[in-house]
């Protein structure tokens, strides 16, 4: 029997449904960004600490398992589980708050969630940012981050397969 409290971090994991009612109490600016997240590295927490020095909370949405599959990053991924993954980046000071999509794009939870800024990384140029028309709309900026740390998770997976 385990004595020991769940850690705090776990309660910044938010359903879909619930995400809106948790919203109501956090200071804004509030920021947006979203991805897979599969295997954090030190490129993944540089952006998101990044994105939540532009407001006063960080709402994260990561791709589900079958989103995942479907942006065709390989048969192999996600390597890390949805809860798994969410867990993680909730443990991150700089977060708010994680949550999740199925879609192919969390252009849902952008609309529900009103961001007033949309974050994504560098190689992700604003004009193809899923949602920065509608932030726009509501008179919210959309941001690209250049990276300060070129890492991919696909280059990780890459490096442990390659002998040494």
């Amino acid at each position: 029997m385990n004595t020991f409290p769940v850690p705090e971090f776990e309660s910044k994991i938010v359903t879909p449904d619930a995400i809106l009612a948790r919203l109501a109490d956090w200071p804004r600016p509030l920021v947006f960004t979203n991805g897979c997240f599969d295997l954090l590295h030190r490129g993944h927490v540089t952006l998101l600490a990044q994105a939540r020095a532009l407001g006063a909370s960080l709402l994260v949405a990561l791709n589900s398992d079958a989103s995942v599959k479907r942006l065709g990053k390989g048969a192999e991924r996600p390597i890390n589980a949805l809860a798994d993954r969410m867990a993680v980046v909730a443990a991150l000071g700089c977060v708010s708050a994680v949550t999740c999509f199925d879609e192919d794009t969390p252009i849902a939870r952008i609309v529900e969630c009103r961001p007033d800024v949309l974050v994504k990384g560098g190689d992700w140029p604003v004009d193809r940012i899923v949602g920065a028309r509608e932030v726009a709309g509501w008179g919210g900026k959309t941001v690209s981050i250049p990276f300060l740390h070129v890492t991919s998770t696909t280059a990780l997976i890459e490096k442990l397969r390659t002998p040494r």
